[in-house]
């Protein structure tokens, strides 16, 4: 792919980026924390960036789906810089966390799929980035873990809540308690990953995957991931009215007129996201 814009140093709309690499190739915005020298570790500042490369992406039309991923072959994320964790105060905690879990919402409420590549170890706050992204892909050396309890406190960025929510309540709290890591076979097999790839193969799938959702509408690829997420946060009944409500606005859409055109045709579609 042509690349279109590299890391945003100096962008108006953003601060230059110190932990960050943030770059833009065709349709895909590549996030990739760097800080390979830490394990990829994740300061309070490493989290307001993340967060601010995910509204620009938001922001971004051209922009159909994100890529994050860590600097090196040892690790996506190992967790929160614990020099930071050493010396934080209850009122600091408290900060930090709402910061965290402020980025992984931006993450997981993008509107538009964000693959987690995993290349190495996932843990604490690595781990929790993964869980808030759409998909995640792992290479066969990738760890996952939330050790947050060895060190006196718990995950604090939603790993509590979003690892219950993807491979259940009873596996989520082995993960946790136990503070034990787990292979990326182990993963696969729970459901926390979706794919286990060569490490040659993980950035050439993940790109394949958003490649494919972006042959898609992007109204109903952002409605059919909003009616997933408000639908775990409610009942079945609830879910099911919101699931009719963003059929409703699909059916009237532009994108569902020229879908269903294109189909009865035998031709590509060509969506315009209204």
């Amino acid at each position: 792919m042509q690349l279109v814009t590299t890391r945003h140093q100096g962008s108006a709309t953003m601060p230059i980026l110190q932990n960050l690499t943030y770059e833009k190739k065709a349709s895909i915005a590549y996030v990739t924390i760097n800080r390979p020298k830490f394990l990829n570790a994740l300061s309070f500042a490493t989290m307001v960036e993340i967060r601010s490369v995910m509204e620009d992406a938001r922001a971004d039309d051209a922009i159909r789906g994100v890529i994050i991923t860590g600097a090196g072959d040892k690790a996506f994320a190992a967790g929160a810089d614990i020099t930071e964790i050493a010396s934080i105060s209850a009122v600091e905690a408290e900060t930090f966390t709402r910061s965290g879990q402020a980025a992984l919402d931006a993450i997981e409420h993008l509107g538009k799929p964000v693959v987690a590549a995993v290349n190495g170890l996932a843990l604490g706050g690595g781990c929790e980035i993964a869980l808030a992204c759409t998909l995640r892909l792992a290479t066969e050396n990738a760890k996952f873990g939330q050790p947050e309890v060895k060190l006196g406190v718990i995950p604090g960025f939603g790993g509590t809540q979003r690892l219950p929510r993807l491979v259940g309540k009873g596996r989520a709290l082995q993960i946790i308690l136990t503070a034990e890591a787990i292979d990326a076979q182990e993963a696969h097999r729970i459901g926390l990953v979706n794919e286990v790839v060569r490490a040659d193969r993980l950035m050439v799938r993940a790109e394949e995957i958003l490649d494919r959702i972006a042959a898609n509408s992007p109204l109903a690829v952002r409605l059919a991931m909003r009616a997933v997420h408000c639908g775990l946060d409610s009942d079945q009944a609830e879910g099911l009215s919101l699931e009719s409500a963003y059929f409703s606005v699909c059916a009237s859409s532009e994108d569902k007129r020229e879908g269903t055109s294109a189909f009865l045709e035998k031709r590509a579609p060509r969506f315009i996201a209204r």
